[in-house]
Order: structure tokens, then C-alpha cells, then sequence
């Protein structure tokens, strides 16, 4: 059975049954994977072991980003459900909100970059709700019922979806509209990015946000969506980061990574204050 086929199943039974129920049932789940992929349980393990500068790291602790991701999941898929101003009220605090109104009032728009860290898919959804115009540039599938059903979950609250196929021409498009665009920045997909530090050993960054922002001129916001405790969150919004002036238009490597530096630091910073939410299983500093 096919990914789109296992994603329908989840999300029936994400929206079907009572909330403590399907969370107990994603938990065991993420329990049977951590237990039975060795190559993604020792991916998130050596992940850690940079993120944490340690020799060894509890095994409770690589346990916990599966059950985040299950957790990540189940919140996504019932977004539509769960999420509105009684929910944002009582769930959700922000900081610095007036970061972003800041960047829209001077009407060119903005490049909000994110991480694969808490549930960055909630934080597209508070977002539009709190009247935030934002597109998410989001990685195609290669399955198109995959792309319509995640695509339909994202513009539930008012987000427009742009595939990183078409990315180019539509993320200059919706920022001459005065949009925020989405860019999660800390993976890159395509190994078209570029080869820097990151916790002091060398990989490969996406350089999409520092390109756009450097060739349009408008600023960079770094927003994080982080899970505190018992189902809340906390949006931290950051001020925003003006790219450099280019007196002959011509983005050199150089100036790339000095400016992508500024809000990788942030990343950093960000997944420092939950490691165990940062979800990527694949060992990271593989070139």
C-alpha cells in the first residue's frame, strides 16, 4: 500500500476518533518505529550527539523525536478540527508579533524562515488565522495525491501552498503582493544549497531564503513554533534581518554565506532549547 493510501488511513483515524485515543494509538506507533528502524534511530542518535556535544545520548531522549514526529502528525492532520481562537487563546502564546507588522507595513513583503523543529505546520496555520497573509514554499512529492492532501491541509486557514517546482517566479510574484513567504531553511533537499558550518562541522545549507531576500531586498524573519508542555506552544518571532546592499546586483558565495550565517545562528539557538524537537532522520552532516 502506497504512502497516499497509509496518510488517508491516518488522517480518517486522526479526525475519527477521540483525541487521547488516537494520541495513545500515534505514541505506540512511533514507540514500534523507534524500536524496529535501526538506521533512522541511529540517524536521530548522531544527530544529537553533535547537537549536544556529547559522546553518548540517552536513548529516552532519541525515543522522544519519534514521538515528537508522531505528535507533529497527528497535530497536522487535525489542524481543521482543533485549531481556532478558543485553541489559539489557550494553547498558543507569540512573542514579538510586531516583528512582522513592522516588515508588511513598508508593503514589499517578507522571508519567514523556519526549521523542521515543533510543529512549524501549526505555526502556518496560526498565523493566516491571526490575518497574516503567508504562502509556504513546500517540497513536491512526487505523488500529486500526497501534494493535494497535505496542500489542503496548509490552506485550511488561509496559507497558499508554492512548490519548490515553480518556486522561482511565484515566491518573487506573492512578495510584490506584500506576502510573507515560509522557507524552512535548515535542510536542503536538492543539494543545491551551500557547504558551511553548522555546529561547527560542515554540511549543506539551503541558500533559497538568503538568494530571494538579497535579489528582491526584503528582509528575513526567523519564526519558530516550539511545543512547551501538556499540548501547548510557543511562536518566537525574531527581528527581522535586512540582507546586504549589492552595489553591482551580483550575489557572490561570499556574501551568501555571511548572510546566511545571521539566522542559521538562530536555528541553532532554536534547536538548542528542544533538541528532541528538531525532526530530521537522516544523519545531517553527511556530504
Amino acid at each position: 500500500m502506497g504512502n497516499y493510501y497509509l496518510y488517508k488511513v491516518g488522517q480518517f483515524l486522526a479526525v475519527t476518533l477521540p483525541y487521547p485515543i488516537s494520541s495513545a494509538l500515534v505514541m505506540f506507533l512511533c514507540d514500534l518505529h523507534y524500536s524496529f528502524s535501526k538506521a533512522d534511530r541511529q540517524a536521530v542518535e548522531n544527530n544529537l550527539k553533535i547537537v549536544l556535544k556529547a559522546d553518548h545520548v540517552p536513548q529516552v531522549q532519541v525515543r522522544e523525536v519519534f514521538r515528537n514526529f508522531g505528535r507533529y502528525l497527528l497535530e497536522f492532520f487535525t489542524m481543521a478540527k482543533r485549531v481556532g481562537p478558543a485553541f489559539i487563546e489557550s494553547n498558543v502564546s507569540i512573542k514579538n508579533i510586531e516583528y512582522l507588522n513592522e516588515v508588511l507595513q513598508k508593503g514589499k513583503g517578507g522571508i519567514v524562515v523556519s526549521a523542521h523543529i515543533g510543529n512549524w505546520e501549526l505555526g502556518g496555520a496560526v498565523l493566516p488565522f491571526l490575518g497574516f497573509p503567508l504562502s509556504v514554499v513546500a517540497l513536491a512529492h512526487k505523488d500529486p495525491r500526497v501534494n493535494a492532501l497535505f496542500n489542503a491541509q496548509r490552506e485550511t486557514f488561509g496559507a497558499q501552498v508554492i512548490q519548490t517546482d515553480v518556486a522561482v517566479r511565484r515566491v518573487v510574484e506573492h512578495l510584490h503582493m506584500n506576502r510573507l513567504v515560509a522557507i524552512l531553511a535548515d535542510r536542503d533537499f536538492g543539494n543545491r544549497g551551500i557547504v558551511m558550518d553548522f555546529w561547527e562541522r560542515r554540511t549543506m545549507i539551503p541558500k533559497g531564503a538568503a538568494y530571494f531576500s538579497m535579489k528582491t531586498g526584503v528582509p528575513i524573519i526567523p519564526v519558530f513554533t516550539l511545543r512547551t508542555d501538556h499540548g501547548h506552544f510557543e511562536i518566537n518571532v525574531h527581528p527581522p534581518i535586512y540582507p546586504p546592499y549589492l552595489p553591482d546586483g551580483k550575489v557572490t558565495e561570499g556574501i551568501a554565506v555571511d548572510y546566511i550565517q545571521q539566522y542559521l545562528s538562530i536555528i541553532e539557538d532554536e534547536i538548542k532549547k528542544a533538541p528532541s524537537q528538531w525532526l530530521l532522520f537522516r544523519e545531517f552532516w553527511q556530504l
